[in-house]
């Protein structure tokens, strides 16, 4: 009978079949000892199976955990292995859920890290104080613990907002070990159902290995991705040395070259070819005033020159779009910016040109000043000491032909002194004349004809220059010294009319200009406003003149002035058609009338430049 144990063992039969043996002998009427014999063997057979059944589970169990050893093992990144953990775990104890929490140094409690069967969205974002709650007290001991009633276990410490999300996820028993590396501990791995049911030691054992190896591979994925982030780091600080070191040898290029074409007598254009050649992209220089030195300026807005004064603040290049703006300050007064249109380009280069430029304007500046005073010696002296010997040598020798047409031109400023003299001189020198400050004015001797129009010109550019009205008046200059002095009285008489910031010749201000004019040019003022009809009185031997004193005489009656003549009324008429022609539209308007009749009285006294007088011309 007792080989008939063993078959059972071999076959590896069920627990019921057993008892086959024993009831067999009961039924044959087998001797009671015999029976005994039976049960006892029968007993030692089933403490067999269950042994063998306990290894056979054993082993099933650590070819899972070689398996699941091998499967961490195969992964790389602190997550997945997290997640196969816990997979596992839930897959070896068949619970209804597997959960891992890990310490927090920072903090000096555990976190929920990774879940697998949760439902709860609060469970899953738990913290575990140490000590608090069951996590809390593996944790803090380092012991496992299990308990198959989780509300009904008194022997750790239950906290509202723990029973609450344990409540909500549905969980009643539940199995913690704890994750140790050496002495230490980094979290904590659970298994747990929903259900009342102990944990078996064999259980424990199980997830205690099972923990074993994910401590180490959670390391192992620890110790991998820190060393990854070090290559990574390593190499982000390789690349940065090495950008470094070609912005730096890029940098020390474009120095070379800029420094190189500086003392070869290079100008702002030939840095800006060297910056755009390295830089790529477009470049403009800008002046004090924002005007382009060189490069396109075109469709720079106002933003630009905000950004301008930014850079100038901050002492470094300002981004604005694709735009990179670099500009100095020499004394808080702006010299120069660049503006480089580019997605990508390195500052320090764009900066150092900027002061490149910035030297070679100062330079411009401190050659264009040495020039400027014996320019304004000159001129000094061709105004108040016009007699010297050797006035027409010393202009020749700076480029000024004084045989040439020339206008005087007497700017006058809000007392910004040293600026409106340093615009003036580089006028000067762009349009080879002279200039020289005086006070609160400034003098030019330009090349030209035209006094109102140069004029005008001057007080604009000056009071862009300046950012305050500037007022030019100008005479043409036979002599020097009596232009100046006409100049500067038709200055006067601008501010005085209220026209401060505007320019203009004597010429152009009427009587009042014949009024302040140096040489009182009288048969001038009269040509330019009776010319056409003195000179068809002269062709043609009329009175056009006459009937026109009349007119104004009497008025501007035509039957008074035809009384006054002794002519019918019809002639005055067709006269005054007549003289509306020759004078063209708006000559009977307040201004030109009180113009024609100063011109007419003069023209009576004899100063037409004709030869003759009104009166000596027939009626």
């Amino acid at each position: 009978m007792t080989k008939r144990f063993l078959e059972l063992l071999a076959r590896e039969a069920s627990a019921v079949e057993f008892e086959g043996p024993v009831i067999e002998a009961r039924a044959a009427g087998a001797d009671p000892a015999a029976v005994e014999e039976l049960e006892r063997a029968k007993v030692e057979a089933l403490k067999v199976r269950a042994l063998l059944r306990r290894r056979a589970r054993r082993e099933a169990e650590l070819s899972a955990l070689y398996d699941t050893a091998g499967d961490l093992s195969a992964l790389r990144d602190l997550d997945a292995v997290l997640e196969a953990i816990v997979h596992r775990a839930r897959q070896l104890l068949a619970t209804d859920t597997a959960y891992l929490t890990l310490h927090d140094p920072a903090r000096g409690d555990t976190y929920m890290r990774v879940t697998d069967g949760s439902i709860s969205a609060k469970f899953r974002s738990l913290r575990l104080a140490m000590g608090s709650g069951l996590g809390g007290l593996v944790a803090q001991t380092a012991v496992p613990y299990a308990t198959a009633d989780y509300f009904a276990d008194a022997r750790f410490r239950h906290k509202h907002d723990i029973d609450e999300a344990v409540t909500e996820e549905g969980l009643v028993a539940i199995l913690g070990v704890p994750l140790r590396l050496g002495q230490r501990v980094i979290g904590v791995l659970f298994a747990a159902n929903r259900s009342a049911r102990p944990f078996h030691q064999e259980e424990v054992s199980l997830l205690g290995s099972l923990a074993a190896h994910a401590a180490v591979a959670i390391d192992n994925a620890r110790l991998l991705q820190e060393t990854r982030n070090a290559l990574e780091e390593l190499s982000q600080a390789h690349r940065v040395a090495r950008e470094h070191a070609e912005a730096v040898e890029r940098a020390a290029t474009a120095h070379d070259r800029m420094t190189s074409l500086v003392l070869r007598g290079g100008g702002i254009e030939d840095v800006a070819a060297v910056v755009t050649d390295v830089l790529g992209g477009e470049l403009a220089v800008l002046n004090d005033l924002g005007r382009p030195l060189a490069g396109d300026a075109a469709g720079l807005d106002a933003g630009v020159f905000e950004a301008a004064q930014a850079s100038r603040a901050l002492g470094r290049t300002v981004r604005r779009g694709d735009l990179r703006i670099a500009s100095v300050d020499v004394g808080g007064a702006p010299l120069c910016t660049l503006v480089l249109r580019s997605d990508d380009a390195d500052e320090r280069i764009l900066e150092r040109a900027a002061l490149v430029c910035a030297l070679l304007l100062l330079f411009r500046r401190s050659v264009a000043e040495a020039e400027g005073r014996v320019r304004g010696e000159l001129l000094d002296d061709l105004i108040s000491r016009p007699g010297s010997p050797g006035l027409r040598d010393r202009a020749l020798r700076l480029g000024v032909d004084l045989s040439a047409p020339h206008v005087v031109v007497v700017a006058r400023h809000d007392g910004q002194r040293e600026r409106a003299a340093f615009w003036a001189s580089a006028e000067a020198a762009l349009r080879h004349g002279l200039a020289a400050g005086r006070g609160d004015e400034v003098v030019l001797l330009l090349p030209g004809t035209d006094a109102g129009p140069l004029a005008r010109r001057v007080a604009a550019e000056l009071s862009v220059s300046l950012h305050a009205p500037a007022t030019a008046g100008a005479a043409r200059a036979g002599d020097v010294a009596g232009a100046y002095r006409e100049a500067r009285r038709c200055a006067d008489a601008l501010v005085a009319l209220g026209r401060a910031g505007d320019g203009a010749s004597t010429a152009e201000l009427g009587f009042v200009g014949l009024l302040i004019g140096e040489g009182r040019d009288v048969p001038g003022f009269v040509m330019s406003a009776l010319g056409p009809v003195i000179e068809y009185d002269t062709r043609r031997g009329t009175a056009l003149a006459a009937t026109l004193a009349a007119y104004f005489a009497a008025g501007g009656s035509p039957s008074r002035t035809a009384e006054t003549m002794h002519i019918h009324v019809n002639t005055v008429t067709q006269r005054l058609d007549r003289i509306g022609k020759l004078l063209g539209d708006g000559w009977q308007e307040p201004d030109r009338a009180l113009e024609i009749q100063l011109a007419l009285r003069l023209h009576r006294l004899g100063h037409t430049g004709t030869g003759d007088s009104v009166g000596s011309q027939p009626i």
